[in-house]
């Protein structure tokens, strides 16, 4: 009897820690514009996932990001950037704001999502995974300023948070999206 009940509770406690860990393809996102945009139609494509600012001293990475995205959005590869005013207020805009920002100063075609919070109680659902270990199943990776970097593979993993002054065009950035 002891041995069926053990049975039974180890495999409903495997079933709840698999229920736990979402992928990220789980999640939805809404874009600059408004509109739904699951992530789920990114599978088979690498992901750079950045929280951006449009006045920040790191804004001007918005100029590598888009050279970055246009080397290698026919490789299936993405950027996606999500405006966040969590640090210092350097994003005040409205969404429509910073989408001319972005357009006007950068000339981004990159993916821009509509502002969230990427730390704190407010936390958006996304960024939660992103930046914790339970979630994502790799690591916690705290979110320490703007323009901070997560890659995501071609079949929704977590591959690794990438410091904010690291310049998109890094080459250890390009050796992964390059296989290399």
């Amino acid at each position: 009897m002891k041995q069926i009940l053990f049975t039974l509770f180890s495999i409903a406690l495997c079933m709840s820690a698999m229920a736990q860990q979402k992928s990220f393809y789980d999640f939805n996102a809404k874009t600059i514009d408004g509109e739904n945009f699951p992530l789920s139609q990114l599978k088979g494509k690498k992901v750079m996932i950045v929280n951006v600012a449009s006045k920040c001293g790191l804004t001007p990475q918005y100029a590598a990001l888009q050279e970055l995205y246009l080397k290698y959005e026919k490789e299936n590869f993405v950027i996606i950037g999500f405006p966040s005013n969590d640090f210092m207020n350097q994003e005040p805009g409205t969404n429509e704001e910073i989408k001319e920002f972005c357009t006007l100063n950068y000339g981004v075609t990159f993916p821009m999502m509509e502002k969230i919070s990427v730390k704190g109680e407010n936390i958006d659902p996304l960024y939660k995974w992103l930046t914790t270990k339970s979630e994502n199943g790799k690591e916690d990776a705290e979110v320490s300023w703007n323009f901070q970097k997560f890659l995501i593979d071609e079949n929704g993993n977590w591959i690794k948070s990438i410091n904010p002054k690291i310049n998109p065009m890094n080459q250890e950035i390009i050796d992964w999206i390059e296989n290399k």
